[in-house]
């Protein structure tokens, strides 16, 4: 996966969206299919999620604070990637779904969200810390993920990365 540019638009949400928001406990035992579940996702707060970035062929998430807070369940950052969410983008997230995120291969942003709209027009690029509002012709800078992030987010994930190299090894060249 590249990191660079991705391009979508912007679904917006609010603050302390927790991970039965992202996906309810209810999921929890019925399948471990995440691209059965991510149908899911969001579904408390917005039934028509998954639907809408099918249509849109992917989009952003953005929230406010607090974001994954809850439980430390994996499936959260899963059935947002199975969803097609290329990245979560928030003032502040839960630090478990953070590292979840990373691990599992989706992309995390910390930036001012204040100024994103539902519907805007978004380009972010992890590796040099920019978020290009298009539909506003507005620019911010959030700091990069350090490199070893980016490397795992390349490759997919924690598990794919060490499926990849056959254990987990960071290079600063692998970039």
């Amino acid at each position: 996966m590249s990191i660079s540019k991705m391009c979508g638009p912007a679904f917006v949400y609010g603050d302390d969206i927790n991970t039965d928001y992202i996906i309810s406990g209810k999921y929890k035992f019925q399948s471990i299919d995440m691209d059965a579940m991510a149908h899911h996702a969001m579904e408390e707060l917005d039934p028509d999620y998954y639907d809408k970035l099918a249509d849109a062929g992917g989009g952003f998430l953005v929230a406010g604070t607090n974001f994954g807070c809850g439980s430390s369940r994996e499936q959260a950052p899963l059935v947002l990637i199975g969803a097609g969410t290329r990245a979560v983008l928030a003032k502040s997230f839960a630090r478990i779904f953070f590292r979840n995120a990373i691990n599992t291969g989706l992309p995390v942003v910390v930036c001012d969200t204040d100024r994103i709209a539902a519907g805007d027009v978004l380009e972010v690029d992890l590796a040099t810390g920019v978020v290009h509002n298009k539909t506003k012709g507005e620019s911010l800078q959030f700091a990069p993920l350090p490199p070893v992030m980016t490397t795992l987010l390349e490759d997919g994930g924690l598990a794919a990365h060490i499926r990849k190299h056959g254990t987990f090894t960071f290079q600063e060249e692998q970039r």
